[in-house]
């Protein structure tokens, strides 16, 4: 039974870790993309920053989601 709970806290902490480092090469690239863009075509900067504001959210939600499943599998099952 230890063993099942070690394995479970092994997990949890992997779910956990993976998502930020997911989001974080995530929000790297877009912003990366967002100046390149921004330098090629100044006028477009006002629309692709909306854009890249909601595509942080988008990008943000699947760290949060990681979260809530890691936080059900160690308290719920």
């Amino acid at each position: 039974m230890e063993l099942v709970l070690g394995l479970k806290y092994i997990a949890v902490a992997l779910l956990i870790g993976f998502g930020a480092i997911g989001t974080a090469v995530g929000f790297g690239n877009m912003g990366g993309k967002f100046l390149e863009a921004c330098a090629r075509q100044p006028e477009l900067a006002p629309s692709l920053q909306v854009k890249m504001f909601i595509l942080a959210g988008l990008i943000d939600a699947v760290a949060m989601i990681g979260v809530g499943i890691a936080m059900v599998l160690l308290f719920v099952l």
